[in-house]
């Protein structure tokens, strides 16, 4: 009789063949899948829930009617160009460069005349920007 233990031999389990399958799946879920386009938002502005406005002792306040006028400090800006509205900015900015420029756009307005006032405001060297909106509350949307 024999009666020592007989030594068991443990089972494998092989790795490589699932890692190789695996890879083969990701592979195919990458070259399948379809991205969405992000130009298919429908976004509405400019209205946010913002805490109340700040008051800045050095602000200039600009703003932009949907048909592309300016004004600044509630005065008519002659002229849609740059460089008009450049030297409206200077001129109402008495802090200079430190003014802060607060962009009040109308919601309607082209996005090539928000960057016109933008592009003023640098070429001018003034960098602090901001914009004002509305709270949806007052604006009627839920």
């Amino acid at each position: 009789m024999n009666f020592r233990p007989h030594p068991h031999d443990e089972p494998e389990i092989n790795l490589i063949p699932f890692i190789d399958v695996l890879l083969v799946v990701l592979i195919f879920l990458m070259l399948s899948t379809t991205y969405s386009k992000f130009t298919e938002l429908q976004v509405k502005l400019p209205v946010a829930d913002a805490e109340q406005q700040r008051d800045y002792p050095k602000e200039v306040i600009v703003a932009v009617s949907s048909d592309g006028r300016y004004m600044v400090n509630k005065a008519l800006v002659e002229g849609r160009g740059i460089d008009a509205l450049g030297a409206a900015l200077v001129e109402a900015a008495r802090a200079g460069k430190e003014s802060v420029i607060i962009i009040s756009a109308d919601a309607s307005a082209t996005h090539q005349a928000v960057i016109t006032v933008m592009e003023a405001a640098r070429r001018q060297g003034m960098t602090q920007i901001t914009f004002a909106t509305q709270s949806s509350a007052r604006a009627g949307v839920k």
